[in-house]
């Protein structure tokens, strides 16, 4: 993993975990691209994430013909987006699913974290980017102006990572 450079690693991981909900898109075998929305179950240290998903999803046929996948999340009322390539890698650990799951899962899984339906989507980011603009445009037009005057960069409002 490349360096970190001034907490950008940290703030990619902050958004993807306030943002919450991304659009995961995935390749068929003809080539197609399809989107779906997705939760986060778990976001690591490294800045993989987790998901639950139905074994018998088009996305798992998928990810098990071509495992590389895009991640956006978006919030637009706060003015914060993240994008990020991942390898993704599929897992039926019942370990890792007692530990990540959550009560309202029992809407897709009626059966609880024991359902034999469970699997999880372990997606590792490669490259990623983001921008926060989350002050406001007020607060961000300060710092603009303010950078333009100091020389320095506004306050971590972009970046882009290589993991």
């Amino acid at each position: 993993m490349e360096q970190n450079k001034n907490g950008q690693l940290e703030k990619f991981i902050d958004l993807v975990k306030e943002i919450k909900t991304c659009m995961m898109i995935t390749k068929d075998a003809a080539g197609k691209l399809n989107a779906r929305p997705m939760n986060n179950a778990k976001v690591e240290d490294d800045g993989s994430v987790w998901f639950f998903t139905n074994e018998f999803s088009g996305k798992v046929a998928q990810i098990s013909h071509e495992n590389e996948i895009f991640l956006t999340y978006s919030a637009p009322g706060s003015n914060a987006y993240v994008a990020f390539n991942a390898l993704a890698e599929l897992d039926d650990d019942q370990g890792k699913i007692d530990e990540m799951w959550a009560s309202d899962l029992n809407n897709w899984f009626p059966k609880g974290k024991q359902d034999p339906k469970i699997l999880l989507i372990h997606a590792k980011p490669v490259d990623a980017e983001y921008w926060d603009h989350s002050p406001g445009k007020m607060m961000m037009l300060f710092n603009k102006i303010t950078a333009a005057f100091t020389g320095n960069d506004a306050e971590n409002t972009h970046a882009t990572l290589e993991l």
